[in-house]
């Protein structure tokens, strides 16, 4: 059967312009055309469409459009490997988010990750620790949420493991807590070691992986119908 970019426009509910912008990215199979120049599509380009509008639900859209391109060139098993990438990456921050809720529920914290901790930390080693770029302890600090002390000797930024502790939670809740002054709040409740909402906040981002991950598995079934047609047209062609 044949498609016009109409139709397959109207059945995934985007513009014909996103079809095309898919297109020109070389991350559907060639497009032919009509003798009078009307490209059209066929069921492999619908599959297509729909596993790229699935996988951008749940992945990275840079890995997303690697992928399709090493499909769309027969790399299928380089492919497979950038999906699961991502997926490691989903599991190591729960693993996270997991581990950081208990430390932070811990009286006694000496170390994270066999650094050992101290009350004169720089930026780049709570940077490091809490695995997030300066620029964004620069930009917390701005917004009052956490505060550091100035190095008498060189004047260089310092933090305590206090400061650490609210680093962390930043770094683990920024993607489910989207209001500045819901973070502060929630830092208070740090201060005064009230942990109920913050075990309450934890649960949220960890239901936010869950559903990401389904989200991925549902990508990764479309994507498998996907690859089935590609071999099968890559057969015909040999």
């Amino acid at each position: 059967m044949k498609y016009t970019p109409a139709q397959i426009a109207n059945q995934l509910n985007v513009s014909t312009t996103t079809l095309r912008r898919y297109e020109e990215q070389n991350l559907i199979p060639d497009v032919p055309r009509t003798p009078s120049n009307h490209r059209y599509y066929l069921p492999i380009h619908i599959q297509a469409f729909i596993t790229i509008r699935i996988l951008l639900k749940g992945y990275e859209i840079p890995v997303v459009y690697e992928a399709m391109r090493k499909i769309k060139t027969g790399d299928i098993k380089q492919a497979f490997w950038l999906i699961n990438n991502q997926q490691y990456k989903i599991e190591a921050e729960k693993m996270r988010v997991d581990e950081i809720l208990l430390m932070i529920q811990s009286t006694d914290f000496p170390k994270y990750k066999n650094v050992t901790m101290t009350d004169k930390m720089s930026i780049g080693e709570v940077a490091e620790i809490a695995g997030v770029n300066t620029s964004s302890i620069r930009h917390w600090e701005k917004e009052g949420l956490i505060h550091s002390e100035r190095n008498n000797e060189n004047g260089y930024r310092v933090f305590t493991i206090h400061e650490l502790r609210k680093i962390l939670v930043i770094s683990s809740l920024r993607k489910t807590i989207y209001y500045i002054e819901h973070m502060k709040k929630l830092l208070d409740n740090l201060d005064t070691k009230n942990y109920t909402q913050i075990e309450q906040s934890f649960q949220l981002a960890k239901e936010k992986l869950h559903t990401q991950l389904m989200i991925q598995f549902e990508g990764i079934a479309e994507l498998m119908k996907y690859v089935k047609l590609a071999r099968m047209e890559q057969a015909k062609r040999e």
